[in-house]
């Protein structure tokens, strides 16, 4: 039976991501919801770095970008790390697949993730 969690993505882009010592830096960071400027100042990676950085763990699938809505209109970007596991898997023909283990989505990632959509597509 199938974990409904998982999840089939790139395995280059996945790879590269966690070959990449900024990239394994930024996901130990991610204990929480981070801002690119508080991931910057705790892991001492210049912002301009991390911004590059979360655009590949982005891509990945690894990372994912919510955007944090505010009463007074401010909102701002948090990034959240969007894995449980990884698994490198071989399959019947010999070729490497990837998945990746989702967390549950709470009510909270639900509204932050439909506002990002929302705001993507304006």
């Amino acid at each position: 039976m199938s974990n409904p969690f998982e999840e089939s993505v790139d395995p280059a882009a996945v790879l590269a991501a966690l070959d990449d010592d900024a990239c394994r830096d930024l996901i130990r960071e991610l204990d929480a919801p981070h801002t690119a400027d508080e991931l910057a100042d705790a892991s001492d990676i210049a912002r301009s770095t991390v911004y590059r950085k979360l655009d590949t763990l982005t891509d990945a699938g690894l990372v994912e970008e919510r955007t944090e809505v505010r009463s007074d209109g401010h909102h701002t970007t948090r990034y959240v790390l969007d894995f449980e596991a990884v698994h490198v898997l071989l399959d019947d023909d010999r070729h490497l697949d990837i998945e990746v283990d989702r967390p549950e989505e709470g009510p909270d990632e639900r509204v932050a993730r439909l506002w990002t959509e929302i705001r993507d597509s304006t």
